[in-house]
């Protein structure tokens, strides 16, 4: 056999540079392989970067600048209806130090950075000459032997390897050829995001959304942000430009027959966007399929000999309310990859038992605890109940509230029951927040 690989890595994002990392950092020789011309080239997605395993990875990131744009100081969750918008807004000094809680990435950038800092790790290795990043191949096969990976085809060409990472991405190909996944995931358990990026002169956008250095805002968005689709919006502050778009479910757009951008395009001629993205250039569309957080869409096993799965591949994804968690959770991912694949490699066993020591650690990490703890909150926000009365109830009593007439004012209580009886009952209310108690 050629002489091998300690590990290949199949697709360079977050979950797989994350990996690469470890393993450099770990002085093991592994390939990482990437379709794209350069990692992140074909990456689509951006947003909220949230925890401080990036800190772990590229310790003093925030001295740089480069790779990320700003720092999340000013968090910022919005309800609508056709005219109005109420918020919850939150704004904290304590955001301003580092390591930061969140920083808003542009992922085309953001993963050729990280790329960068993984070639550094490589070059300070023992295998500076022996392991690499290579771009612009398509693995179209793992290679099984006795039910375990050791190593992938491309074209005609085969690598080989005591064990194979899979971050491929949602798109599970690789996942269902290794037999970790029988079946497409259905319709009903996937979004799409859709995004545009909006450029400014940098001093507009940060007078514009009150912005000192490199901070920054996140804006969640639940209501008619979506036109009656389930979903919900999103808003991002970049260096000079703005992230917005909508994640939408694929099975309510088929069923309504309704088009992504058509819904974009009525999210931004609402009243409140439309002045927050006011005198803005267009200068990127993008979409892309992610998982809706459903525990259910999962691989039940994310293991096999010489074989483990990572990142998006795992439908490693969540929405609770609080934020949108899915880079931070390929990155942890990664991790946890790298560091089995390293311990295997020690103990010269790379059998399926030992792969699972990847899963074990992943059920014990924030991330599947997370997962497990709120499935009951993700499946509250795709209710309608939550997704579209409750902003119109809550819209419609902030213009009660907030109207001044040359008439008696009625008490709060008076005006909210009101708004109450308009859009929904207070035993539809009930029922709601006693399932919101349960689930967050």
């Amino acid at each position: 056999m050629e002489e091998k690989f300690d590990c290949i890595i199949v697709g360079a994002g977050v979950a797989g540079l994350a990996a690469a990392m470890t393993l450099a950092r770990r002085n093991m020789k592994f390939l990482l392989i990437e379709k794209g011309e350069f990692p992140g080239s074909k990456n689509v997605s951006g947003g909220v970067l949230w925890g401080s395993d990036l800190a772990k990875l590229v310790p003093g990131y925030w001295e740089e600048d480069a790779g990320w744009d700003r720092f999340i100081n000013h968090r910022r969750l919005t309800f609508m209806d056709d005219q109005s918008a109420f918020s919850v807004d939150f704004k904290s000094s304590h955001f301003n130090e580092t390591p930061y809680t969140g920083v808003v990435v542009l992922r085309s950038r953001f993963d050729r950075w990280l790329a960068e800092k993984v070639e550094e790790a490589i070059a300070e290795s023992d295998f500076a000459m022996d392991s690499f990043i290579a771009p612009n191949i398509l693995v179209e096969e793992i290679l099984m032997e006795n039910g375990t990976a050791v190593g992938i085809r491309t074209g005609e060409e085969k690598f080989y390897a005591d064990s194979v990472i899979i971050a491929e991405g949602v798109n599970n190909l690789l996942t269902r050829q290794a037999g970790l996944q029988d079946h497409y995931v259905p319709a009903d358990h996937m979004l799409t995001g859709i995004k545009e990026i909006i450029r400014f002169d940098q001093k507009v956008l940060e007078d514009r959304f009150q912005l000192h250095g490199k901070s920054g805002m996140s804006n969640e968005f639940v209501g008619f942000a979506t036109d009656g689709i389930e979903g919900g919006g999103f808003l991002y502050t970049n260096r000079d430009t703005l992230s917005v778009g909508l994640v939408l479910g694929l099975k309510d757009l088929r069923d309504k027959g309704k088009a992504p951008y058509d819904i974009l395009n009525t999210f931004k001629a609402h009243p409140v966007i439309s002045d927050m993205i006011r005198g803005g250039d267009v200068v990127e569309y993008s979409a892309h399929v992610v998982s809706s957080g459903d525990k259910r869409v999962m691989p039940e096993k994310l293991y096999k000999g010489g074989l483990l799965i990572c990142g998006e591949a795992a439908n490693l994804l969540m929405n609770a309310g609080k934020a949108i968690q899915g880079m931070d959770y390929a990155m942890r991912s990664g991790i946890l990859a790298a560091e089995t694949i390293s311990d295997a490699k020690e103990k010269g066993d790379f059998s399926e038992t030992a792969m699972k020591r990847y899963q074990t650690a992943l059920e014990e990490s924030y991330v599947m605890k997370d997962i497990n703890n709120f499935q009951d909150a993700v499946h509250l926000l795709h209710d309608p109940v939550m997704t579209q009365k409750v902003p119109n109830l809550i819209c419609d009593f902030g213009r009660k509230f907030f109207s001044i007439k040359n008439e008696p004012t009625k008490k709060a209580r008076t005006l909210l029951g009101e708004s109450v009886r308009s859009h929904s009952s207070y035993w539809e209310l009930m029922k709601l927040g006693i399932k919101g108690g349960k689930a967050l």
